[in-house]
């Protein structure tokens, strides 16, 4: 960003969780960021709402049910409108664009991540699906600096990296709050319920990302991205369970030396130091008074009673269009749970199925991915339905 000049900033995804709290570190840092663009996918009251406040000079609206809404006729007459799937892929290659915010939920965003890393803008990464499907196509395009992690734990690797070098990297510790069910067994997992899931102990996150991580499906995903962003080993990325939610991940050096980044829990400081990089903004978020924290416990977790944990190390290891089908077909499964059509220990087994049932590839081109991805999301349905029979 050049000096007194503000941060034009996208965001694809601004009602969600993390649009949401992005548009408050607007809102709070509004002499240092401009928002010039925004999507959602059908909530246009609430991006009229928005374009009504910011001007931005274009919003995208991506679900074609919603792309003739009467209220879009309230937008600024000096904002563009861009409907459907052309919006993830035009917007973030405009040329009044800096930084592009990716916060949709799912594969949904990688068209967008693509887009932002091909017109050479700063990709603020809060969707890790994008490098889970498709990392062995994005990191190359990726210039030093061009990808900032918006995951608070990946932030937070990526901070604690700046001063030492990744060659002499030992281990990766990926935190993790071990979600609302922590401690319990496989059967006592079998009847819990979506409301259950749902009940995070420490962050406010969107529905999706709140069951993941209720079946640590989410820090499967994230040990993967972290392979992507950092160029190491899933083996040596390890998950350790961290209730407070205060560590939000260390890095071990080859000399024993370990360098943790400590904060609150708020996902404004990471979607903050995205758009702030190198530079440190003043703080969005109550300060942590460790004076009074009381202590700090550790735990490793159960990967037998949270079987996706293990299947995204599987997926990890073997690469290829593995991952690629296990999003897929989890993204199929948490729908259903949250609909009330799958148990929760049935995420992890229409998973499985569809993982055993594919033949890996390697990954060639975004065109496979999508073919793949379409493939797992049938079988993982026609698993659901031979469930339910």
């Amino acid at each position: 960003m050049t000096q007194g000049k503000r941060l034009r900033v996208a965001l694809i995804g601004c009602t969600g969780s993390i649009g949401s709290q992005a548009i408050d570190v607007c809102r709070q840092h509004a002499d240092k960021l401009e928002i010039v663009a925004l999507t959602v996918h059908r909530s246009t009251h609430e991006l009229v709402a928005l374009a009504r406040e910011f001007t931005p000079a274009c919003v995208g609206v991506t679900d074609p049910a919603h792309a003739d809404d009467p209220v879009l006729s309230e937008l600024p007459g000096s904002t563009t409108l861009i409907t459907g799937d052309a919006a993830l892929t035009e917007i973030p290659a405009r040329d009044d664009v800096d930084c592009v915010l990716v916060a949709v939920v799912g594969a949904a965003g990688l068209p967008a991540s693509h887009a932002a890393l091909t017109a050479g803008k700063r990709l603020a990464l809060a969707n890790k699906e994008s490098l889970v499907v498709a990392g062995d196509l994005l990191m190359p395009l990726a210039a030093p600096g061009q990808l900032l992690p918006v995951d608070s734990e990946h932030s937070a690797i990526f901070q604690c990296l700046l001063d030492g070098d990744r060659a002499d990297v030992h281990a990766i510790w990926l935190t993790c709050s071990g979600g609302p069910f922590f401690g319990r067994s496989s059967s006592e997992l079998e009847h819990v319920t979506a409301r259950e899931a749902l009940a995070h102990p420490t962050w406010k996150m969107g529905p999706k990302i709140t069951v993941d991580s209720a079946t640590l499906m989410n820090k499967g995903l994230e040990r993967i991205e972290a392979m992507h962003l950092f160029g190491t080993a899933i083996e040596d990325i390890r998950v350790l369970i961290q209730r407070e939610s205060k560590i939000h991940s260390m890095v071990e050096f080859a000399d024993g030396a370990v360098i943790a980044h400590l904060g609150a829990s708020d996902m404004r400081l990471p979607i903050q130091y995205a758009f702030s990089y190198p530079a440190r903004w003043d703080t969005p978020a109550p300060r942590v008074d460790f004076r009074t924290l009381g202590s700090l416990t550790f735990d490793a977790p159960d990967a037998q009673a949270f079987r996706c944990l293990a299947l995204a190390e599987r997926a990890g290891i073997t690469g290829g269009t593995l991952p690629c089908v296990m999003n897929a077909a989890n993204e199929v499964a948490v729908a259903a749970f949250l609909a009330h059509a799958c148990s929760f220990t049935n995420i992890a087994r229409i998973v499985e199925g569809t993982m055993d049932a594919h033949t890996v590839e390697r990954v060639e081109s975004f065109e496979q991915l999508h073919d793949v991805d379409a493939w797992a999301r049938t079988t993982a349905k026609n698993l659901l339905a031979q469930r339910a029979r």
